[in-house]
C-alpha cells in the first residue's frame, strides 16, 4: 500500500465497557452479563487507530482529564504506536461509557464525553498547520461544535477535504455543514437528521432518497449510510446512489463495527480510490470488526482486510 497523505483525527477518548447479555436490557431490568470488557475506547480514538492500522500517516488532538482514567489513554497510546502529543490534558474527568451487545449482535450504548467536551477552538489554533496540511480532516460528535467549526474552517480555507461522522447524534449546525465534504450516517442518525429535516416517516431508505439531494446543496460532496446487514448508500451530485452490499459474516458483537467502516473509507478517499473501491474496503472493515469481541485489539489491519477480501473473492469465484 502506497503511503497516504495524512489524515488529522478531532478526537475523542473514552474508557469503554461493554457487556454482552442475552437481550438488551428492559427498564428496571438486571441481566446476568455473558463477557465483559473495558478497554480504550471512544470514536475518535477508534477512527484514528482503525486508519492507522490501514497504512494512515495519521495526527489528532485528544482532550483527556487528570484522573487515574487518563493513565489509559497514554498506556493505550504507546501501545498503539500513537504519539503522546496528540493529548491534552484539563482538569477534568476523561470520558467514559457502557455499551449492551445481546445475542444477535445487536448493541445500544451511552457516553459521558468528560473531558472531550473541553477541547477547545484554541486547542484547534494551537495544531493549525497540522491541519491545514492534513489530506483529510476528520470528527465526530463526542467533541462540542466549536472546535470543529474551527477545524473546518481552517481546512476549507486551505482546500483541505472533511468528513464528519455525527454520533452521537446531534443536530449539526449550518455552518458546519457547510465546511463538511462527507457526511457519514448509520441509519438512525440519517433518519434522525431525516426528522429534522422534515423528511421523517416515509421510511428509512425514502427518507433518504428525498433527504440527500436537500444535504448536498448544503455542502457534503458525499453522504455515505450505513445500513447494517443491507450494506450501506452513497449519494453524490449529479449521480445515481450507489449501493455497497454488506459482507456475509457470523456476527458476533456489533460495536465498533461503524468506525471501523468510517476509517476504511477515510483511507480509502486519502488514496484518491473511486468511490466503489472505498466503499468496499470500508464494508470490509466493518464485517471483520463484527466477527469478534472488543474494539480496540480488533480494529482491522492491513494484512486481515487482505485476507479477508482474498477469501471474498475465491468464495465469489466458486
Amino acid at each position: 500500500m502506497d503511503q497516504p497523505a495524512s489524515l488529522f483525527v478531532l478526537g475523542s477518548f473514552v474508557v469503554a465497557c461493554s457487556a454482552k447479555v442475552p437481550h438488551l436490557p428492559r427498564p428496571g431490568e438486571s441481566l446476568r452479563a455473558e463477557a465483559f470488557t473495558a478497554e480504550p475506547g471512544g470514536k475518535g480514538l477508534n477512527l484514528i487507530l482503525g486508519a492507522h492500522r490501514l497504512g494512515a500517516k495519521v495526527d489528532g488532538i485528544f482532550s483527556i482529564g487528570t484522573d487515574l482514567f487518563s493513565q489509559l489513554a497514554h498506556s493505550s497510546f504507546a501501545q498503539a504506536g500513537l504519539s503522546p502529543s496528540m493529548l491534552r490534558q484539563v482538569d477534568a474527568k476523561t470520558g467514559s461509557g457502557i455499551g449492551f451487545t445481546d445475542s444477535h449482535g445487536e448493541n445500544c450504548l451511552a457516553v459521558c464525553p468528560g473531558a472531550n467536551l473541553l477541547l477547545s477552538p484554541q486547542d484547534i489554533r494551537s495544531v493549525e498547520q497540522a491541519v491545514r496540511g492534513a489530506g483529510l480532516v476528520l470528527a465526530q460528535f463526542e467533541i462540542g461544535d466549536e472546535p470543529i467549526l474551527e477545524a473546518f474552517s481552517l481546512a476549507h480555507d486551505a482546500g483541505v477535504q472533511t468528513l464528519l461522522n455525527p454520533s452521537p447524534f446531534r443536530y449539526i449546525n449550518q455552518r458546519m455543514l457547510e465546511h463538511t465534504s462527507v457526511l457519514v450516517l448509520n441509519r438512525v442518525e440519517a433518519a434522525q437528521l431525516a426528522e429534522a429535516f422534515g423528511f421523517g416517516g416515509q421510511g428509512p431508505l425514502k427518507s433518504l432518497d428525498d433527504m440527500a439531494p436537500t444535504l448536498l446543496e448544503q455542502g457534503p460532496e458525499l453522504i455515505v449510510v450505513t445500513l447494517g446487514s443491507e450494506g450501506a448508500v452513497a449519494y453524490r451530485r449529479g449521480a445515481p446512489p450507489l449501493h455497497q452490499p454488506a459482507f456475509q459474516v457470523n456476527v458476533v458483537d456489533t460495536l465498533g463495527a461503524g468506525d471501523a467502516f468510517t476509517a476504511g473509507l477515510a483511507v480509502g478517499l486519502l488514496q484518491g480510490w473511486p468511490l466503489q473501491e472505498c466503499l468496499r474496503q470500508a464494508a470490509a472493515c466493518g464485517a471483520i470488526m463484527c466477527m469478534d469481541v472488543g474494539v480496540f485489539d480488533v480494529l482491522t489491519n492491513v494484512e486481515q482486510l487482505e485476507f479477508f477480501l482474498a477469501a471474498q473473492e475465491t468464495r465469489r469465484q466458486w
